[in-house]
Formats: C-alpha cells, structure tokens, sequence
C-alpha cells in the first residue's frame, strides 16, 4: 500500500489514511440500501404481497431465485478473486460490478403488481444480487489496505455501523418521501404501486452517489502486473487451483470458511425472508415492515460499532461466538412470538447481534488471509457465505409450502446457526501480531 502523501500506484496523489478509511467504510453506507431496501425489507415483501399470485408462491419463488444467485456466486467468487489478484488490481473490479447492481436495481422499477412480471423481477434480482455481492469480494479485501492490523475490528466494525446507518437513512427516505407521502411525489400512481416500485430507484441513485468516495480514495493495494488479461486468468485458475488443494481439515482457514459457510446461511436466509416473515405471519403492512426496519438498523448498527472494540480486545472469533449464540435465543423468541409486540423485541434484540458476525467475520478473515492472496482469499470467503445459501432459502421455502406456515420455515435458520457456532469453537485464532 502507498503511504499518504506518495502517490498511487496509478500517479494520482494517495489520499490521507483518515480519507481512506472515511472513504471505505462510506462504500458500506453505499450499498447498505441494497439489501435492506432490495432483498429484505421492501422489494422482496411487494414481490410476495403485490406482484406473485399468493404469498406462499412468491415465499417459494424467492427462495428458488436467491438459490440460483447464490450457487453462481460460489462458483465465480474465488476465481474473480484470484483474476484480481495477479492483476494487482481491485478497484476496476468494485468499479464495474457496482455499476451493474446500479443498473439492475433501478430496472426493477419496470416490474408491475401483475404476476405477468414475475420472470422479470427475478432475473433482474439474480443479476444484481451477483454484481452486488462479487462487489463485495474487492470491497472487503481493501480492509487490510485501510487498517492498521491491531484495529481491524473496529474499523470493519464501524464500516458495518455506517452500512446499517445507511441502510437506515435510505429506508427513511424510502418512507417518508416516498411509501407514506400524501399525495405521491411526482405524480406516482398508487394504485399502480408506483410509491413502493420507485424506491428501488432510490436505491440506485444512492449507491451511485455514496460509492464515490470508495471509487475515488481507496487506492489498488498491489502494483499492476502488467499481465495480459489472458495471462492472468489462466494464472489466477492455477493459483486457486493450488490454494484449494493446501487446504485441509486441519488448516484454520478451511475450518472457518466451512463453519462462516453454516452459518452465513442462516444469517443470509434471516435477512432475505425477514420482511416476508413480518408482512406474513404477524399482517405488517409496507410501513410497517420499513419502520421495523430502521429499528432494526439502528440497533444492529450500535451494536456492530460496540462489538468492533471488543473484538480488538477479545478478538474476532469470541466476538463471533458470542454474537451467534445472541442470534440463536432470540431468534427462537421470534419464532414463537405470540403476536407483533413479541416480535419486535426479539427482532431488535436480533438486530444487536446481526453486524457483529459480519463485521467480526471479515476481521477474523483478513487475520488469516495470506497478504499476496487476499482478493483470492476473500473471494473464498465470498464461496464460504454462498457454498450452501441455496440450500436455506430452497428448505425454508420447502417447509413454508409443505407445512403451509412461514414459522416452519423460518425455524431451519436456527439449524444453520447452530452447526456454525459448534465448527467454529475448533478454529485457531492468530494474534494481531501474526498478521
């Protein structure tokens, strides 16, 4: 990494730590609003509610569309990773898939409450759930980039807080410019749900507007290569080729992607079904479901900033470990909640313990990713969040149609949780001083 002050590896002049860090973690605020707006709390409940021909069909649909983005993104993670890494170049990468998601998210806008559009509404959210999360592959291999080693917990922690107070600040917007605004803005139709449909082109614009800094600050880690990008695929196959075959039962970083992999499905399966599970089980409307939302992120975001020390003190796996088994109890309250007060205080107790896995994952990751690997690396831990996500979102909508009850499926998250927190208790966990 260039010092500040030095210049790039491209010739501009390098941005100041502090902008480099200001500037990554705004990435998060960025694109925060995808899936808490997209995949969560907005789009997934009026594609259930509005747009399927029942809710139960639209619940199995769902489901069946996030299985086929997430086999596609296990497959390609890792080798888009390792591509990146022989080239020495990430932000190309963050670059062009960004754009992607943008594009995809605002055509979502052409998707009507008629069941005619529902081809359409999932192949444009397969496209921009890839584009979004091969994002993510070089937006979290920047983290070593950014943070000094002995505060990579709270920097990945408060990255995580920004993102959910990003998620928050849109879902705001969402809610009162737009869903709750009487009349509509700019003479939407609500009886074409027009109000609902234009936030996804909220979305877009805010993760064009927010990504720039990240764009702009964050320089590439490595010099170029200067391999051809002929060369460096062939390269980037045979370096994960050989990556794969170093890996063993014994190794620490197969040990954690298999456990990040058990329960990333349940973490995964929670978010992309959360809203579907309000508006189903416990009748919120579109309102509803947004005002749950921005409780929910401004719980998550506190407690993934809080978490962040504590994981600098206790390190990332105890951070984790601790986090899950929070997930695990109320998350059980929410399945038995008998009505909708119940179910707020367990989704905000939820919340308290959603971004400390994630932003503690990523920590735990970076400390254990190779520094001549880490895009590589992260793209594996991109396969290890995605490897089964198929598998919890295909049986909770299994179960939600065989049993005919949305709390039947929501029951098999906790199952992926559990075998996570039990694998993970075996990982070995370097010192910052290792990495």
């Amino acid at each position: 990494m260039t010092d500040a002050g030095s210049g790039t590896q491209d010739g501009r002049p390098a941005a100041t730590g502090v902008a480099r860090i200001a500037g990554w973690c705004l990435y998060d605020w960025a694109n925060s609003a995808f899936p808490t707006v997209i995949t969560t709390f907005v789009f997934a409940a009026y594609f259930t509610k509005g747009v399927a021909a029942s809710e139960t069909e639209g619940t199995y649909l769902w489901g069946n569309a996030t299985a086929i983005a997430a086999v596609w993104i296990a497959v390609l993670s890792p080798v888009l990773g390792a591509i990146a890494d022989r080239t020495g170049r990430r932000r190309p990468w963050l670059v062009g898939f960004t754009m992607i998601c943008i594009v995809a998210t605002a055509a979502l806008w052409t998707v009507r409450p008629d069941p005619a559009d529902v081809p359409r509404a999932l192949a444009l959210v397969v496209v921009a759930t890839l584009a979004f999360e091969f994002a993510g592959v070089f937006y979290n291999a920047q983290l070593p980039a950014v943070a000094p080693p002995d505060r990579m917990g709270r920097i990945s922690g408060i990255g995580w807080g920004v993102g959910y107070a990003g998620g928050l600040a849109c879902l705001v917007t969402a809610l009162f410019a737009l869903v709750q605004a009487d009349p509509p803005p700019f003479g939407l139709d609500p009886a074409a749900a027009e109000p609902v449909r234009a936030t996804v082109l909220l979305v877009a614009v805010w993760f064009a507007v927010f990504a720039l800094p990240a764009f702009l600050l964050v320089p590439d880690a490595e010099a170029r290569s200067g391999e051809s990008m002929r060369k460096a695929v062939a390269g980037g196959l045979r370096q994960l080729a050989a990556t794969l075959r170093g890996l063993d039962a014994r190794s620490p970083v197969a040990r954690f992607l298999v456990a990040r992999m058990l329960y990333a499905d349940g973490l995964t399966t929670l978010f992309t079904f959360g809203g579907i599970y309000a508006a189903g089980t416990f009748g919120m409307d579109f309102s509803e479901i947004i005002v749950f939302g921005i409780a929910l992120n401004l719980t998550a975001g506190a407690g993934a900033v809080a978490f962040g020390w504590i994981d600098d003190r206790v390190g990332p796996k105890r951070t984790i470990q601790a986090a899950l088994a929070g997930l695990m109890l109320f998350g059980a309250l929410a399945l038995v909640a008998p009505d909708k007060s119940w179910f707020w205080v367990a989704g905000m107790a939820m919340g308290t313990f959603m971004g400390p896995v994630q932003a503690a994952s990523r920590t735990l990751m970076a400390r254990l990713a190779p520094a001549d690997r880490r895009a590589e690396t992260f793209g594996l831990f991109a396969l290890s969040g995605k490897a089964t996500n198929f598998a919890g979102p295909l049986v909770l909508g299994w179960a939600t149609l065989a049993f005919d009850s949305q709390r039947a499926g929501m029951a098999t998250i906790l199952v992926f949780l559990a075998a996570g927190l039990l694998l993970l208790r075996t990982v070995r966990e370097p010192a910052a001083a290792d990495d």
